[in-house]
């Protein structure tokens, strides 16, 4: 049966164009300031695999991710950082009409303008296993209907189950919480974990003078913010991730204005009867302002952002309690682009958090050389609150170095 099933697929896929493309990275830091606690390095083997298959309005698209780390090879299982794994981040179908697509599967959008942090993100989770500098994200099961404009987009979004999170073990740096606390990663969903999320998404550009994209996010359903705690009295050194269900309004527009790109980030959350999760507002503004021809044909970017999160129930957490690290936060970096054909570039800053008197500075390099090969290099120093425990506290004064040299194919 699988031999006649096959013969009747192959005129098919012979129509389409099949594709397969990947990289392969060796991730490598050096804690050069961090905890007693924890391995003072970390060295981890990195691959995704994408597939592709189009056949006239047809696409077939999947991603598979996984990651080993040096130190789960050890025989001592207490020195293990559980960050080894597989995963499928994205198989889905998408058909295309002559002004609507529909699409149905496992997929990851992107959302957001700002440089340091896109506060709109929220629709694939972050995994927590990995550098908590680095976006890496969850794929999710849902479904969508977009009706494409001359000018923009209107889609219909039907998350279709709520994704846990796990996490790194207490030997890695970038595990969350203090050593003699434990995480279950089985997610807590007030309504249950298959119950849907609905996004309504409306997107737009403008052909002016200043030209410039908008989009506009409404949710019901489950809020991409988490918070923590322990499930029983007698368990008060294990803790769990907690899901409430929210309408949610997000925003995300960029304006440029000759040299200049101004980006707006804002969303306004009304929380559904939490006991512990009010009401909150997330805001972030950004300028950066590009000089081109610097020196040399390389051009350089001003960049500044200011972002800051604001809870409305008093008698609920704040955003000590909720991890939010972009409270109150002013970020002044710098990106400089050579203009070269490997596309090298260098960016880097300072955020200054003056309501809890913290600061992380922080420098990136990014190159290719030969085509297919790519080489970060990053820095990052803070210097976290002496006064409030925040959650760089709980990190503690961290200075860290990184390579990533990937082999793109």
């Amino acid at each position: 049966m699988k031999r006649e099933l096959l013969l009747l697929c192959l005129p098919v896929l012979l129509l389409g164009d099949f594709e397969v493309s990947g990289h392969l990275d060796l991730d490598s830091q050096a804690y050069l300031t961090s905890p007693d606690t924890k391995h003072e390095n970390s060295f981890t083997l990195k691959q995704t695999l994408e597939f592709k298959y189009e056949n006239d309005a047809l696409t077939a698209f999947a991603k598979v991710y996984a990651q080993e780390d040096y130190y789960d090879l050890s025989s001592d299982e207490s020195e293990h950082n559980d960050r080894t794994f597989a995963r499928l981040d994205e198989l889905f179908l998408k058909y295309d009409f002559d002004e609507s697509a529909l699409q149905a599967g496992k997929d990851i959008k992107f959302w957001g303008a700002l440089e340091l942090q896109n506060i709109v993100d929220g629709f694939n989770p972050n995994e927590l296993r990995d550098d908590m500098f680095k976006v890496n994200k969850l794929g999710v099961w849902n479904a969508s209907y977009s009706y494409y404009t001359d000018s923009g987009e209107v889609s219909a979004i039907v998350k279709l189950y709520e994704q846990d999170q796990s996490m790194a073990s207490a030997p890695y740096v970038y595990y969350l919480f203090p050593d003699f606390v434990s995480y279950d990663d089985d997610l807590v969903t007030s309504d249950g974990a298959y119950q849907p999320s609905l996004y309504l998404l409306y997107s737009g550009s403008t052909d002016t003078e200043y030209a410039l994209d908008f989009s506009f996010i409404y949710e019901h359903g489950y809020d991409s913010q988490r918070y923590f705690s322990a499930p029983a009295p007698q368990a008060p050194t294990e803790f769990v991730a907690n899901a409430y269900i929210v309408d949610k309004f997000m925003t995300y527009n960029t304006l440029v204005v000759d040299s200049t790109l101004i980006k707006l980030e804002a969303l306004y959350a009304k929380v559904s009867d939490d006991d512990f999760v009010g009401d909150y507002a997330h805001i972030a503004f950004g300028v950066e302002h590009t000089l081109e021809n610097f020196y040399d044909s390389a051009s350089l970017g001003l960049i500044a952002e200011y972002y800051k999160y604001e809870t409305f129930e008093d008698d609920k957490y704040d955003d000590l309690e909720l991890f939010q690290v972009m409270q109150n936060d002013l970020f002044l970096g710098l990106r400089y682009s050579f203009n070269s054909s490997d596309g090298s570039s260098i960016v880097g800053g300072v955020v200054e958090d003056s309501e809890y008197d913290e600061r992380t500075y922080y420098l990136k390099y990014e190159s290719r050389f030969i085509n297919t090969f790519k080489v970060e290099l990053d820095y990052y120093f803070i210097e976290p609150s002496k006064t409030e425990n925040t959650a760089y506290a709980l990190l503690g004064e961290h200075q860290r170095v990184a390579l990533n040299l990937a082999y793109h194919f």
